[in-house]
């Protein structure tokens, strides 16, 4: 099984020279290799520029301040429209003032980075800053979540990447966790015995139905076709109080985030591999976001796995469709397994504050390897959702992908003048 990619693992958050590697392979099984020395490997400090817009999704969770943290990086400039918050970045990213640009694309032709941080999480910006951070010669960017907006930006920078070689990591950065690559390993070993269905949520509050389906279940979505493999096909529905949404229902989405319908959602997947999966999303349903992530129901037990969270995930043995005459527990799952108390807190740390999806990036670009979550996966999230919009119009039949429509399907569908959500 050859190695696909090599993710530097932080056994500790405060101690850097402390690394393990895992090595994930095209089955999606890791390894740990201990006492590996990171001084047997070259180590190229990259240039890098942040864009932010403060005010219209400021720098994401994180994206800026992560870089500072990494010892193959040095920040060489920050933009940001926005005077008093590019003040606060200049100050917050340790930059001498000059470095500060009010125009990302002055700070691309001047300063010539390696790699570019697009930071904003309105997406409505996503699609030019990155093809200008292309144009402006960089080897690699890391990108907020949702990707882009349409399927045909995403074809646009996939074509982009591949004929320039630019390196995109989109963070979704729960892809990364060593604890799902190892239910990824345990699924395919037939552990969980034969997977009956995959069900995904949003968070379910105030956003939820189609906000819910771009904001948060973007996560989710990567995840759901990471377990089930590529998409064959889509069939939703769209709710609006209750009963199905029509052409008047469509809105534009807060946080720029195109055309979208419905404060209730209910989508369902083909996989390639045969398994279905399932996405639902309802506002206000009063889980108390509980319901954020999905469950792997298998003939042998159920894997709980709750995005942003932890620990990460759970696993209750037992035919999940019985009645059992016991209390069935639910363990955790740990990097060392099952049941176990996690060993590698500096891990999750450096998966949850982005340190191990940039290193990958970074790792990426020298070994010219796509990074864990490429912008292939991340044009995978954005056809999902669009998915789900164009069944829906279609009324609820089951759709092709990859889609016809590689716009958004809603711009024809409605008749009336939009106004904002």
């Amino acid at each position: 099984m050859g190695v696909e990619f090599i993710v530097f693992l932080y056994l500790s958050e405060f101690d850097m020279k402390r690394r393990t590697f895992f090595k994930l392979g095209g089955s999606s099984c890791f390894a740990l290799a201990a006492n590996r020395s990171l001084a047997n490997l070259p180590q190229p400090k990259r240039s890098v520029c942040i864009i932010g817009h403060t005010g219209r999704g400021n720098y994401g969770h994180g994206l800026d301040t992560v870089w500072l943290r990494s010892p193959k990086a040095n920040i060489i400039g920050v933009a940001d429209p926005d005077r008093n918050g590019l003040g606060n970045a200049i100050s917050r990213l340790k930059l001498p003032k000059d470095r500060g640009f009010n125009d990302y694309r002055k700070m691309l032709s001047e300063m010539r980075p390696d790699v570019v941080a697009v930071c904003p999480r309105q997406p409505d910006q996503h699609f030019e800053m990155c093809s200008e951070a292309i144009k402006s010669g960089v080897k690699g960017i890391y990108i907020e979540k949702p990707f882009v907006r349409t399927p045909v930006e995403a074809d646009t920078l996939k074509s982009l990447c591949k004929t320039s070689g630019v390196k995109i990591a989109v963070a979704h950065r729960n892809r990364y966790h060593p604890v799902i690559h190892l239910i990824k390993d345990f699924l395919d070993e037939g552990r969980f015995g034969k997977i009956l269905e995959i069900r995904g949520r949003g968070k379910g509050d105030h956003r939820g139905g189609g906000e819910d389906l771009w904001v948060l279940g973007t996560h989710v979505l990567d995840l759901m076709a990471y377990f089930g493999g590529p998409v064959e096909s889509c069939s939703a529905r769209c709710f609006v109080k209750g009963r199905l949404a029509n052409r008047n229902d469509v809105v534009k989405g807060n946080e720029n985030l195109g055309l979208i319908i419905g404060d209730e959602i209910h989508a369902r997947y083909w996989h390639s591999s045969g398994i279905v999966s399932y996405f639902d999303s309802i506002a206000n349903d009063e889980t108390q976001n509980h319901g954020f992530g999905l469950n792997i129901i298998g003939s042998k037990g159920v894997v709980r796995i709750f995005c942003d969270r932890d620990p990460v995930a759970y696993f209750q043995e037992g035919n999940p469709l019985s009645v059992s005459p016991d209390n069935r527990s639910w363990k955790p799952i740990a990097t060392n397994g099952i049941g176990m108390a996690e060993q590698n807190q500096g891990i999750i740390n450096g998966v949850q504050n982005h340190d191990i999806p940039v290193d990958d990036l970074l790792t990426a670009i020298e070994l010219n390897k796509a990074p864990v979550c490429s912008v292939n996966e991340g044009a995978q999230t954005v056809e999902l959702v669009h998915a789900v919009f164009y069944s829906h119009i279609q009324d609820g039949r089951e759709v092709m992908l990859p889609l016809k429509d590689r716009s958004n399907s809603l711009e024809s569908y409605s008749s009336v003048d939009i106004k904002s959500r």
